[in-house]
């Protein structure tokens, strides 16, 4: 059995999908990772992998280009006669659609993390693509022998009112999953050192990420002492990415500390105290959060689809501020400076809530029984030692 990975970044899928490709192949499938070239993706052949470069542009409107693009998808996959293909994003989505329709792949899974720039922005490229991107996925995602998972309901609800996707063929996993063993609180903190909070996310301002900055800036003329941590990196695929110019202005200014890409995100999460991630975008549920609640510390997030899913009670199992706020940010991150038993509760229902509900080898055995439903042979082997 060979099935397709496909993404519009090798750096997704290897952060996000690595572990569900190693247990497909643990468990007999030949495994192909398909994206645009990237530095990730010759890890995948170190995991036994093999990974194929499909160039692509994400933000591409060039129409003579995206068509380019669509043939050479289409070509790849007459080619490799995957049984299943699985696409990840929206415009993954709608190509890998279109194509494996043209080269009749038996089965294709549509995996859309949140809704994306497009249904988010309020900008007028956005806003003059929208009814494109839905006609397009109206038309793609509920064809053929296939199904669509979402991360949370309101993501479901939303595509059945639209009628982009007919409900019976949708299917809603919360998330990529954590690997709750990798990820897990570390030594206890010193209850009088300094707060440290993280942002840790691709630096869209959707994320949050003005508000993040601007509360730093509250609490310091208050005369805080809050340590601010931003990790991650411009986006320059992303028309609504904060640029690298602007993050080093915040660094000089002594607002933050920018970390960039961090490869070993367990680490940096023991060395912290709070995962911040005031978004106003609309996500599926953002993995950031996932790691943090699986590391035991507070979360603060906004009441949006898909971090309601993390967080799903104020002063329970996280805080919920207001988007767009960085005044109400500010005041709950005192409160947590103040309150410092409040601090570790929030980070122990946050660690019960990730082992329960997210915990990536759940997410993993839902995605293969999604599989089941479109295979001639469903069930899966158990698992044979990794090679």
């Amino acid at each position: 059995m060979r099935i397709v990975l496909f993404a519009n970044t090798d750096w997704y899928l290897y952060n996000f999908r690595l572990a569900m490709a190693l247990q497909l192949r643990d468990r007999g499938a030949e495994v192909v990772m398909l994206s645009p070239p990237g530095s990730f993706g010759e890890r995948f052949r170190s995991h036994g992998l093999r990974w194929l470069t499909l160039p692509m542009d994400r933000a591409g409107l060039n129409p003579w280009r995206e068509l380019g693009t669509l043939q050479r998808l289409f070509q790849l996959l007459r080619s490799e006669q995957p049984d299943l293909l699985h696409n990840f994003t929206v415009k993954c989505a709608v190509y890998g659609g279109l194509a494996a329709r043209a080269a009749r792949v038996p089965a294709i899974v549509h995996a859309v993390a949140g809704m994306g720039y497009v249904f988010s922005s309020d900008r007028i490229k956005a806003r003059l693509l929208r009814p494109v991107v839905s006609g397009l996925m109206r038309g793609v995602l509920g064809q053929g022998h296939s199904r669509v998972i979402l991360q949370n309901p309101d993501d479901a609800e939303t595509m059945t009112a639209s009628g982009l996707v007919p409900e019976e063929r949708i299917r809603v996993i919360m998330g990529s999953g954590v690997d709750t063993r990798r990820f897990r609180p570390g030594q206890p903190k010193n209850a009088q050192q300094r707060l440290r909070v993280l942002l840790a996310a691709r630096l869209l301002r959707e994320k949050g990420v003005d508000e993040f900055v601007n509360a730093a800036r509250l609490l310091r003329d208050s005369g805080r002492d809050i340590e601010f941590l931003l990790a991650g990196t411009p986006d320059p695929g992303n028309p609504n990415s904060v640029s690298q110019q602007e993050v080093e202005a915040w660094q000089a200014e002594g607002l933050l500390r920018w970390l960039g890409h961090v490869e070993d995100m367990p680490t940096l999460l023991n060395a912290v105290d709070v995962m911040a991630l005031p978004s106003y975008y609309r996500e599926g549920v953002p993995r950031c959060l996932l790691e943090g609640a699986a590391s035991g510390l507070a979360l603060v997030t906004t009441d949006m689809p898909g971090c309601r899913e993390v967080v799903t009670r104020h002063g329970e199992d996280g805080l919920q501020v207001q988007p767009r706020d960085a005044e109400s940010l500010a005041a709950l991150l005192a409160r947590l400076d103040d309150d410092r038993e409040l601090l570790q509760r929030l980070g122990r229902n946050a660690r019960s809530r990730a082992v329960e509900h997210f915990d990536e080898r759940q997410v993993i055995q839902r995605t293969m029984e999604v599989y089941d439903e479109l295979l001639p042979t469903p069930s899966w082997p158990e698992p044979q030692p990794s090679r």
